[in-house]
């Protein structure tokens, strides 16, 4: 049997080549067949993928499902058969919304996904071969040449000038240069400089790599492993919802028993009698319509953020994304644009000369004195032949990069100058790892040329002379020290530096490589997404603190922290991964509250600064597209992936999806958050204040000894279309604007919390007053007429306190009587029908209503509405106070 070491980035190609029993030759086809019974395929199983049934079975796991399932059943025992209809309805409205809203996310969320590599070249018996990628086992000699994706984790045996792009896995945001060199045991995966990894990708050079791991035992497979060790967790919505159910359940038994209680001691009501006003209290007393009103709030949240390319993966996660007190974001890709863009250039002699634009769009221009940038002639002449990178553009004009994007920043530089690649190319010699520079042979005028990018220190090095403004000069000690500080300050301010060069080819021999002539600097970044700094501003005024984690460099992190605010004055600290590790818990905790800037991270460190948050207390979100990122993304409270540079395991591992990988689509998300709590707080208010008026009413009339003012049919079709039309577009509200000017909602506060208990009792009070009194007064006419009025005046109270409800903390004047237009359409039709279903015989006689008077519904519909004046004085005196 293979053996395959702890650590095969440490061996030598000898012992790799024992310990997997292969050779430079690449595996037999017999060792193949045998290797594939012991390790399987090399893929990655999808256990997170959602099924249509689970995702069904899902939507019946809520505590207020089963109360209304019990309900339609005690309903059935008892004979209502309209009520038992009535419930079963709302409870499929309920669970086909979810499911539909979930099933749809689930279905953009795979439409996302990347590609996967399907074929690969492997060397076995001697002969180079193209196979599927599932084919690969270890011991296997990999193939991979410029463009290619690596299909397994593998150890390399030869490199010709290899540069691997490896940002999805460690997050570093530059091509990192392989070699063959055995690296210690203790050396972490982002510097094993021996090793290419699944899932990542080579931008230049080739190389040949025996496969050490495949499947679930890469590092890709190990993280994407890893993830279902996680437990799943409910959203903060659902454990809020949840508990509002139990509440209702409570109130709705509570009331249940006293209503028994009160006509079995008081009134000497008979046992079958008094149950069957017990099951009626029970059935006012829960809000049927609550779960399909949160179901729709939710929806409306999400297909509100699907419109700004927030794909909303679990519904529930809409309203918490308004909790997140605390945003983890990563670097590379998330709040930079994943490009490397030139924007300053420099000469000896000359001053600094700036080149706008951003990314691979070749719009922007070169700007300084008009000297400096008349000097740079030769410089973008070389920018834009000494390049093997093409930029193309899809169509949906997303951009796409075939090469280095080193070379390809320096081709956009070109571009942007209006300098063509015109000049013949005898010959093109890629980077070289060992010489620090790539090059090229071209003829101009007739004379031969090389042309040279590279590290600067190996440039200046080997310059003779330099061009300036005032032309070529010889390279000195002074030229030379202005050359290094130069070189300095930038790299300070975490630019990556190029050198330029060329000369002309008199000869052949090494000995002119040392007689370069050096024409400047080029300084490069990936620049912050232009959208960013507002993005992050906007979190620090919602009280939202914003924390940068990546795998890159410290002082890349704190310079493009710096660029986009979340580096605030007097926290301009970076700590590292290795400094991180030496504190006990209690110092890690601090430094977790304290610093902003995190660099050089592994996942699980990711993870643990997530822990650590949510243990201190903070609701976290955590944004991200990398595989490094995906612990970390299904720990937090709040995961989101990045949609078009994201990998399928961080979009698996997500709650969230950004379509556009636009970090300030998150702030989007987080204020459609908070809006989605405050309409879930406003309809679940008004259905409960209904409920809460019936069941007093019912309470108060048993106990006067009288009849049930209401029959159960009626309080259902109170609850089904009075509340059914209201609470829903109660759903639909805008927002008050102000949102993200007020700090996140407490992830402990209830949806039916202390503040608007006074509101409550006050409304409930009037209804159930104004209720009693039209009772008391029309049934000496007979209980039809009076249950007729009770009926009227129920109704239209719940129709004018939607306005109350639109504004909890203002005046509903404020927010505009009749700016919702799906409320005004709500209350047309709700008045209509209740209209209707009285003044209509038939009608009239299935409900057991009896015809009124135009005046007397008039009248008793303009006495309902105080119960918005009278609201409108609270908030005037109590909450303005």
């Amino acid at each position: 049997m293979i053996r395959i070491p702890d650590h095969p980035h440490s061996c030598s190609s000898e012992e790799i080549i024992k310990s997997l029993q292969t050779s430079e030759s690449g595996l037999s086809s017999t060792s193949v067949a045998q290797r594939k019974q012991e390790f399987g395929l090399n893929e990655i199983p999808d256990k997170s993928r959602k099924l249509m049934w689970g995702i069904l079975f899902k939507q019946f796991q809520n505590i207020m499902v089963y109360i209304l399932l019990i309900a339609a059943l005690i309903s059935f025992l008892t004979g209502h058969q309209v009520d038992v209809i009535v419930i079963l309805a709302i409870v499929c409205i309920n669970i086909a919304i979810g499911f539909i809203q979930e099933y749809k996310a689930e279905n953009a969320m795979r439409a996302l996904k990347g590609f996967i590599v399907p074929q690969c070249t492997v060397i076995r018996d001697g002969k180079l071969l193209t196979i599927p990628s599932k084919d690969l086992v270890p011991g296997d000699l990999m193939s991979l040449s410029a463009g290619d994706q690596v299909p397994a984790d593998g150890v390399i045996f030869q490199s010709h000038d290899a540069l691997a792009m490896e940002a999805s896995l460690t997050g570093e945001a530059l091509p990192v240069e392989k070699n063959t060199n055995p690296c210690p045991a203790e050396t972490g995966v982002a510097d094993r400089k021996n090793m290419v990894w699944k899932g990542t990708f080579l931008t230049s050079g080739d190389t040949l790599a025996w496969v050490t791991a495949t499947g679930l035992k890469t590092q890709f497979g190990m993280i994407a492993d890893s993830l279902y060790a996680i437990p799943p967790k409910d959203s903060n919505f659902k454990i809020k919802s949840d508990k509002l159910a139990k509440q209702m359940a409570i109130l709705a038994i509570l009331s249940a028993i006293i209503l028994f209680l009160v006509g079995y001691f008081f009134q000497e009501i008979p046992v079958n009698e008094l149950l069957l006003i017990s099951i009626a209290a029970l059935v006012s007393a829960i809000p049927e319509g609550l779960p399909a009103v949160l179901s729709i709030v939710l929806a409306i949240g999400s297909y509100r953020m699907s419109k700004r390319n927030a794909i909303i993966r679990e519904i529930s996660a809409t309203e918490s994304l308004g909790t997140v007190s605390t945003i983890v974001t990563d670097k590379t890709g998330t709040l930079t644009q994943n490009t490397m863009t030139i924007n300053k250039l420099w000469q000896v002699g000359g001053h600094e000369v700036s080149v706008s634009g951003e990314g691979w769009e070749d719009k922007g221009e070169i700007t300084g004195e008009s000297a400096d940038i008349a000097s740079m002639d030769q410089l973008l002449e070389i920018a834009a032949h000494c390049n093997n990178a093409s930029i193309s553009v899809n169509e949906r004009g997303k951009y796409k990069i075939t090469g280095d994007p080193t070379e390809a920043a320096f081709a956009v530089l070109a571009k942007k100058a209006g300098v063509k690649k015109e000049l013949t190319i005898q010959e093109d010699f890629p980077f070289n790892t060992s010489l620090k520079y790539r090059s090229a042979i071209v003829e101009k005028s007739g004379h031969l040329f090389k042309f040279y990018i590279g590290a600067p220190e190996i440039i200046l090095k080997k310059s003779a002379l330099y061009m300036g403004k005032a032309g070529t000069k010889p390279f000195g000690p002074k030229e030379s020290t202005l050359s290094h500080e130069k070189l300095d300050d930038w790299s300070k301010k975490s630019y990556r530096v190029l050198a330029v060069a060329f000369r002309p080819l008199n000869g052949k021999g090494s000995e002119e490589e040392e007689k370069m002539i050096f024409c400047g600097f080029a300084a490069m970044i990936d620049p912050p997404r232009p959208e960013v700094p507002g993005a992050v501003s906007a979190c620090h005024e919602a009280g939202i603190r914003v924390i940068m984690a990546t795998g890159d460099h410290a002082q890349t992190a704190l310079a493009i922290g710096k660029a986009v605010g979340i580096v605030l004055p007097g926290k301009e600290k970076v700590m590292t991964e290795a400094e991180l590790v030496k504190l006990e818990e209690a110092d890690f905790d601090k430094a977790i509250m304290e610093v902003d800037i995190f660099s050089r991270l592994s996942p699980l460190m990711k993870l643990k600064i997530a822990k650590s948050l949510q243990n201190q207390g903070e609701l976290v979100a955590m944004t991200g597209d990398g595989v490094n990122d995906a612990p970390a993304l299904k720990q937090a409270n709040v995961g989101v992936a990045m949609g078009i540079m994201g990998t399928d395991v961080a979009r698996e591992a997500s709650l969230v999806v950004l379509a556009d990988d636009n970090f300030a689509t998150i702030v989007t998300a987080v204020e459609q958050g908070r809006i989605v709590f405050n309409n879930a707080r406003r309809t679940s208010f008004f259905l409960i204040t209904t409920n809460f008026a019936e069941i007093l009413t019912l309470i108060v009339a048993i106990g006067m000894g009288y009849a049930l003012p209401l029959t159960a049919t009626q309080i259902l079709w109170i609850n089904l279309v009075t509340d059914g039309f209201c609470d829903k577009a109660l759903a639909t509200e805008p927002g008050m604007g102000d949102e993200l000017k007020n700090p996140p909602v407490n992830p402990r506060e209830n949806i039916i919390n202390r503040d608007i208990l006074p509101s409550l009792f006050l409304n409930t009070i009037f209804m159930t007053g104004l209720a009693m009194s039209g009772f008391l007064y029309y049934l000496p006419q007979g209980l039809e007429k009076a249950r007729t009025i009770v009926f009227i005046i129920l109704a239209f109270t719940q129709l004018f306190n939607v306005f109350n409800m639109r504004n909890l903390k203002g005046s509903a004047f404020k927010v505009g009587l009749f700016s919702n237009k799906w409320v005004n359409y709500a209350l047309f039709i709700s008045v209509s029908i209740q209209v209707l279903i009285i003044e209509v015989p038939y009608l009239a006689r299935l409900f057991e209503f009896q015809n009124i008077s135009i005046l007397e519904f008039l009248a008793w519909a303009f006495l309902s509405s105080f119960v918005l004046w009278i609201n409108e004085l609270y908030k005037l005196i109590f909450i303005k106070k």
